[in-house]
């Protein structure tokens, strides 16, 4: 059996395994035990109390988180050519159509975010097979299929981010990086919760946030009360 390493030593010994943290606690000890030498993406793991096997159960939004994500987001717009230079001057990495759709089709996808409008789906929609698995296909339901293509690209670069309760009923969301302070951290993830506790289905039933867990890549996770939020 691999040993702890020197470095996860150190971490857990500035935390208590046996203890339910404040939200707040959380957000400035996740700092603490953070040992990577790269700014690490701090993250929350909140596992809610339904069945996603049942439609009437799925939890799925969009949340803009106040401090945005620390991370620069490639945005890809498949719009027309007479929204492209609107999508550009609202700070899309990519505009273009056509000669995108081949690129995707060849296997590239090294973008974060794509928007697009309603009339173009159509020819989007065959891409689902690459764009689906990565997380990349445009949804009405998230505002990246919409005509007001300049406003979901200034919010997505901004810190807006979709979420969606995997099969075992959690929800993963990045709340920042460590190089935040404290608050930034608490005021993101606390931004994330409340956007949960809004879209609780009148279908769950019993406790609906059941536990959650702070970690930053490659850190141990810190227990959050769940009642505390």
């Amino acid at each position: 059996m691999a040993g702890i390493s020197k470095k996860r030593k150190e971490a857990l010994s500035k935390m208590d395994a046996t203890k339910l943290y404040s939200l707040e606690e959380a957000s400035a000890l996740v700092k603490e035990i953070t040992t990577t030498k790269n700014d690490s993406t701090v993250d929350i793991a909140v596992r809610l109390g339904v069945d996603p096997r049942k439609a009437n159960q799925m939890v799925r939004g969009v949340v803009t988180l106040p401090h945005g994500t620390g991370k620069d987001v490639k945005v890809l717009a498949l719009v027309t050519p007479d929204k492209e230079q609107e999508a550009k001057d609202a700070g899309a990495d990519y505009a273009g159509l056509d000669e995108y759709i081949e690129k995707i089709k060849g296997g590239w996808t090294d973008v974060d975010v794509i928007v697009t409008m309603p009339s173009v789906m159509g020819k989007i929609g065959p891409l689902g097979r690459v764009l689906g698995p990565r997380g990349l296909m445009p949804n009405p339901k998230t505002g990246t299929v919409t005509m007001d293509v300049a406003k979901a690209v200034t919010e997505v670069k901004a810190g807006k981010i979709d979420f969606k309760v995997d099969k075992y009923g959690i929800v993963h969301a990045s709340v920042g990086k460590v190089s935040f302070d404290g608050k930034k951290i608490n005021e993101n993830s606390k931004e994330l919760l409340n956007t949960l506790l809004r879209l609780k289905p009148s279908a769950a039933k019993g406790t609906y946030i059941k536990s959650i867990s702070m970690s930053s890549t490659m850190s141990p996770g810190i227990a959050i009360d769940a009642k505390s939020i």
